[in-house]
């Protein structure tokens, strides 16, 4: 099935149950923030090198964690319930995405967040929609994530650690702000098997697509998340 060739001047997506069976639905277009928000809404992502055109994604299946059903080891509770690292949101955002553009990727060559990516994201950030989980040891970022909240579903992007276990403790904070938030699910996007190990699991695109419109009916918690508490 062909892709489709999307315009500078029109950002709305075909149907993403249109995609090819790697999830491949349109190519082209920009990242002004109209249209990585109508991405997200319509369950499409940009996936892109340097060196290629923007792709637009919609996989099937898609891997989401139910935050009710995250998977907390004993080993990631003591290391919570240690304080070896503090968390914050939102206030590191920049640099939380450089790190996670700098990360190495096994089996990948550079990376998919490009400079493009990062200023697009950033002005995501400053409306409210983009977010950052940050874990600190003193005042050192070492660890965080980022990623996209529309309705009351969030939409992970990537992570990085300096430290081990940092992003791991990040990852807690998010799904203990989205069970606290009453978050629906947190998209992951393509099935990795760390992730399974976490409580994320496939559904169908279909599935996914009724999931997300049912989350879009909410209200979006815009706005910086800095002054959020998360009861640990």
């Amino acid at each position: 099935m062909p892709y489709y060739q999307l315009s500078d001047s029109d950002t709305r997506f075909p149907d993403p149950q249109l995609a090819e069976s790697d999830g491949l639905i349109a190519v082209g277009g920009d990242l002004n923030p109209e249209r990585l928000i109508n991405a997200y809404a319509s369950g499409i992502f940009p996936w892109y090198s340097e060196d290629q055109p923007i792709l637009w994604f919609s996989p099937n299946p898609r891997l989401i964690l139910y935050p009710q059903k995250f998977k907390l080891s004993d080993s990631l509770r003591r290391i919570v319930k240690s304080k070896k690292f503090s968390i914050k949101m939102d206030t590191r955002f920049e640099e939380v995405i450089r790190s996670c553009s700098k990360a190495p990727r096994p089996d990948q060559d550079g990376t998919w967040i490009t400079e493009d990516m990062v200023q697009a994201y950033i002005k995501l950030h400053k409306m409210g929609i983009a977010h950052s989980f940050e874990a600190y040891q003193k005042d050192s970022l070492v660890g965080g994530l980022y990623g996209i909240s529309l309705g009351n579903a969030f939409f992970g992007e990537s992570m990085f650690h300096s430290v081990a276990n940092a992003s791991k403790v990040a990852f807690h904070a998010l799904v203990t702000f989205c069970n606290q938030n009453n978050f629906s699910f947190i998209d992951a996007q393509v099935p990795t098997e760390h992730l399974k190990s976490l409580g994320a699991e496939e559904v169908s695109r279909e599935l996914f697509l009724e999931l997300l419109d049912q989350c879009l009916g909410n209200k979006t918690k815009q706005g910086s998340w800095s002054h959020s508490a998360i009861e640990t």
